[in-house]
């Protein structure tokens, strides 16, 4: 059995009160990228872990939409037929 190795790589930038996550999904054949923002009351206490945290995890579930995307459209391109995934 061959093992596969998907590599995914997370990148987050802050300016101001927004905090920005990027989620890169590289697999043998697609790149795919989600993105998560998350902005700070200006009311808040500064604690940078809690943008991190909350645009990370947008840009993993932007990613996670992408990808049962492709696999509806990857599905519909073999079967000919519409595809309907639950969740």
């Amino acid at each position: 059995m061959d093992a596969k190795n998907w590599s995914m790589e997370i990148k987050i930038d802050e300016h101001e009160l927004q905090t920005r996550s990027t989620a890169r999904l590289e697999t043998r054949d697609t790149t795919l990228v989600g993105v998560g923002l998350a902005r700070r009351n200006p009311a808040d206490r500064n604690v940078p872990e809690i943008g991190d945290e909350l645009a990370t995890a947008r840009a993993l579930a932007d990613l996670a939409h992408q990808l049962i995307d492709a696999t509806v459209s990857d599905i519909e391109g073999v079967t000919n037929k519409p595809a309907h995934l639950t969740q």
